[in-house]
């Protein structure tokens, strides 16, 4: 038998990446993957993992993680992505589909499933859908690119390389400023002394000390499973261990009579998930003004002011001609620019963004860094990016990192 055939599809922030997944997953009869034609492939993705989560959370049906205690949703994104493949691998596919396998993943964990993947690629063919130049499997050959709906083969490992370094991520027009200004005089937003964390015998944070101060730009690092979401979910208030602790959130004592809406009235957050909610018929003007509502979409009629302020943020990020369009109809790279102004639209004091680059190619990664360091130097508003990738570009003035161990992980500024 001759050495089988890996192929790399390389998206951007124009690909129709789910045109291309359909077509792999039907049996494709496309000239540049004659080896896959009627062939039964199997899907490694972020969305098959949401499916598998949704299926357990609301049937309490768990299907990768028979036998296992532990929730699927509660794993880190490594025993996640672990349990996928290995239950993938059960099915006995004829090839795999790879969407993105390193997206939320720190580097260590990385370096496993690279080595996981040469071990299947000895006896099942592998497509890696790839968005960043850096992630590809060294021993992939075959290279094809996709352009919208049209796929194209490609001789190079890079063909978006030279596109991403010519990239204007420029943003000229200032930040507007707020229609109402958070007022703070505190000299941390956030304090966490001495704070611990454990579930049940399981212990994930130890004795962590952090302080966030009004304006600071932070960088919160740590590999998967070290307690990062722990941390930010103390801060927003949707986990309840931070009760009882030495926790301060905007200079009140978790548990002092503190009203969880007006916490998160004072903070902007964006996850890539949240795009999910966003299915509706909601135009980007809309989905711009709901921010100042904390609402999913806007149902109230904007005032002149709400109007000015939203045409303002588009004309930066250079959207204004597509104010109508419908948020769901925009490529991904626009979407997290959108939901990122959104999210800092009324100038909270604290900014999370957690991930926000999973799954965008390099030219939209740049441009969203580049969009955060502007946000940081024009603003009062403190900011916290997590993220496992070295962003290039991001300059973050301090960097807050989780290391493992038994007892739980500790936190330290680099």
């Amino acid at each position: 038998m001759g050495q089988r055939q890996h192929w790399a599809i390389f998206i951007n922030n124009r690909s129709d990446k789910g045109f291309a997944v359909d077509l792999l997953m039907r049996g494709t009869d496309h000239d540049l993957f004659t080896d896959l034609q009627g062939q039964r492939g199997a899907l490694f993705s972020k969305l098959e993992l949401n499916r598998f989560m949704d299926e357990e959370e609301r049937h309490d049906k768990k299907i990768i993680t028979k036998g296992v205690a532990q929730s699927l949703k509660s794993m880190s994104s490594g025993e996640q992505k672990k349990a996928l493949l290995k239950h993938l691998l059960k099915t006995q596919p004829d090839f795999l589909i790879l969407d993105n396998p390193f997206d939320n993943l720190d580097t260590e964990t990385q370096a496993d499933l690279v080595k996981r993947l040469q071990t299947i690629s000895e006896h099942t063919p592998l497509v890696q859908i790839v968005s960043r130049s850096h992630d590809l499997l060294p021993f992939i050959t075959q290279f094809v690119e996709l352009e919208g709906r049209s796929l194209r083969r490609v001789r190079t490992r890079n063909p978006f390389g030279a596109a991403s370094d010519k990239t204007n991520t420029s943003f000229t027009a200032p930040i507007p400023p707020p229609l109402v200004l958070f007022s703070f005089d505190g000299e941390a937003l956030i304090a966490f002394k001495n704070v611990s964390v454990q579930y049940g015998d399981r212990p994930i944070l130890r004795d962590i000390n952090w302080q966030i101060g009004p304006g600071e730009f932070w960088q919160l690092i740590g590999k998967n499973g070290s307690g990062k979401t722990t941390l930010l979910s103390m801060i927003t208030g949707e986990n309840s261990k931070g009760y009882g602790q030495e926790l301060y959130i905007f200079g009140q004592k978790k548990g002092s009579g503190e009203s969880i809406w007006d916490i998160k009235k004072r903070i902007g957050y964006f996850t890539p998930a949240m795009t999910d909610k966003f299915t509706g018929y909601h135009s980007l003007e809309h989905m711009l003004i709901s921010g100042l509502h904390d609402s999913v979409g806007l149902y109230v009629k904007p005032s002149e002011a709400e109007l000015r302020l939203a045409k303002e943020w588009l004309q930066l990020i250079g959207l204004w001609e597509l104010k109508d369009t419908y948020f769901h109809e925009m490529s991904m790279g626009n979407q997290r620019l959108l939901m990122t102004v959104r999210a800092m639209i009324k100038h909270p004091l604290l900014l999370i963004l957690d991930e926000p680059t999973a799954g965008l190619d390099d030219t939209s990664a740049a441009l969203f860094v580049a969009l955060v360091n502007k946000i940081a130097k024009e603003s009062s508003t403190a900011i916290v990016f997590v993220s496992h990738r070295k962003e290039k570009g991001l300059e973050p003035q301090f960097i807050y990192a989780l290391t493992m161990h038994e007892s739980g992980s500790i936190g330290k500024m680099l």
